[in-house]
């Protein structure tokens, strides 16, 4: 699974002009799907999500997580993270998980955070989403297992 964990101040997702998700200080993570991923890679994401040390200390070292900083995650799944872009002008989404599949493990991703840490939200699987975003450094990094 991929996840492409953005530092935010605030970040929202809408569906059809409605808000479906939203946090303020935490994490913006954009989650990939691939063909393969399994339930333990899904548990494997989230606890380096929750874990991964992002978040400034009292020195203002990435030293904290969102754990321990209290912040918000929010998850959005997006299916062209798994797409292969090495050739041509145009990405294969071969690499991808099929719908079915990465709906399940999303769903999965999102049921465990959400009995482990609060706030959670989360964009919707297969729809057209607007993502909003103030990252906070910028911080952004790619998590794969």
């Amino acid at each position: 699974m991929i996840g492409l964990l953005q530092r935010v101040t605030q970040a929202r997702v809408d569906v059809d002009s409605c808000s479906v998700g939203g946090i303020g200080r935490g994490l913006l993570v954009l989650v990939g799907v691939q063909r393969g991923d399994d339930e333990a890679r899904a548990r494997r994401l989230l606890e380096r999500l929750l874990g991964y040390r992002v978040f400034p200390d009292a020195a203002g070292r990435m030293n904290l997580s969102v754990r321990d900083v209290g912040g918000g995650l929010l998850l959005v799944p997006q299916f062209t993270l798994a797409a292969d872009t090495r050739k041509g002008m145009r990405a294969s989404f071969t690499s991808a998980a099929a719908p079915e599949e990465g709906a399940r493990l999303f769903a999965l991703l999102l049921e465990w955070a959400r009995e482990v840490h609060a706030p959670v939200a989360s964009g919707r699987f297969g729809a057209d989403m607007q993502v909003s975003l103030v990252n906070d450094g910028p911080v952004t990094f790619w998590l794969e297992t």
